[in-house]
């Protein structure tokens, strides 16, 4: 398991290395994640090792976000004071995410016979 978690770490410190030293406006965890992917479509998918603990972080997903529930409740009373700005940001948010999503599977499904693919 330490290997595996040290190997995640790894790739997280290189996705913050690249975006910092770069000055991209990507997060370094998702760059991480990116050359991680990468790594895993040269290597022919994850070892056993790393598929444990993978499975093992997402069992307990639900932990990380504790830190978030108790931020919230240390400072509820800007939220009940900024209710409306955070309202709409969800809205447009959720809105936007769902059709970009319905948009890439829309992209992603093969065309029917008599259909034309956009």
């Amino acid at each position: 398991m330490l290997p595996a978690l040290t190997q995640l770490l790894i790739f997280q410190l290189a996705g913050e290395v690249l975006a910092r030293g770069l000055g991209l406006p990507v997060p370094g965890p998702v760059l991480g994640m990116l050359l991680l992917f990468v790594a895993l479509l040269v290597r022919g998918g994850p070892g056993d090792s790393l598929q444990g603990t993978s499975q093992t972080l997402l069992q307990h997903l639900s932990l990380l976000f504790v830190p978030a529930g108790t931020g919230i409740m240390v400072h509820l009373h800007r939220v009940a004071d900024e209710w409306l700005p955070l309202l709409l940001a969800l809205l447009v948010s959720t809105l936007a995410t769902l059709v970009v999503t319905a948009g890439v599977m829309k992209l992603c499904q093969p065309a029917t016979p008599g259909e034309a693919k956009p």
